[in-house]
């Protein structure tokens, strides 16, 4: 099983090289980024597993980044900060960090704090893939082996694209999914006119879907950003 993906958020270049070959030596995979910006960008278009993010970063400050992310993911974010101070550390962890290393740090330190978030990850991986061969949402059922989906059990006559639409959605439900991600996924690249036709796509699973389109259960949009599957009790 591959390790997680982890994005390293850091402008130090000392440090990033230190995280990044601790990284490769134990066979993670990871991405880096330089700046907020960057970091958000990198977030929003590959959908990292773990992030590992400094605080002090060149352009904004990493609570913003933290933020940011959160307002369209729960992917677990690990603060690696110089800040010491309570109240920093407080700051980050209301913003929606998960865990606060500071530096200095030790490298076991470090791949301790991982293996304690991939445990996590999982843990929950597992515990979705045992209930999720079949995902069901309020009246909405997807049978991912049957390659079927039905609404008040009636099948839902999806083209290809809808269908593929429907499962990544469903089987991140509750999150935010960018337009980056949803076209890379979809059609493995995001080009402007990828989300474009993601629009379009997303328009007629919507007609097919929704019992009220002006008043949607199932597909909520976050505009300028991308879709979210929502939790139909």
């Amino acid at each position: 099983m591959n390790k997680p993906l982890v994005l390293v958020v850091e402008d130090d270049l000392p440090i990033r090289n230190l995280i990044t070959t601790t990284l490769k030596t134990n066979e993670y995979r990871y991405l880096v980024a330089g700046s907020g910006e960057s970091a958000i960008l990198e977030a929003s278009s590959h959908n990292p597993d773990i992030v590992l993010l400094d605080l002090g970063l060149p352009d904004i400050d990493g609570v913003q980044v933290i933020k940011n992310i959160r307002s369209w993911s729960n992917l677990p974010i690990i603060v690696i900060s110089a800040r010491s101070e309570d109240s920093d550390k407080i700051e980050a962890l209301d913003a929606g960090a998960d865990d606060y290393l500071t530096k200095p740090f030790s490298v076991e330190e470090l791949l301790a704090r991982l293996r304690v978030t991939q445990r996590r990850l999982s843990f929950m991986t597992a515990g979705m893939l045992a209930a999720n061969s079949e995902f069901v949402n309020g009246k909405l059922r997807v049978d991912y082996a049957g390659g079927c989906a039905y609404l008040n059990e009636q099948e839902l006559h999806l083209t290809p694209i809808e269908y593929k639409l429907l499962c990544l959605l469903s089987k991140n439900v509750g999150k935010v999914l960018t337009h980056t991600f949803i076209t890379q996924n979809i059609w493995g690249r995001s080009w402007e006119n990828d989300v474009a036709s993601l629009r379009v796509f997303m328009a007629t699973l919507r007609k097919k879907l929704e019992p009220e389109p002006d008043s949607p259960q199932y597909i909520q949009t976050h505009i300028g950003v991308g879709y979210r599957m929502m939790k139909v009790e």
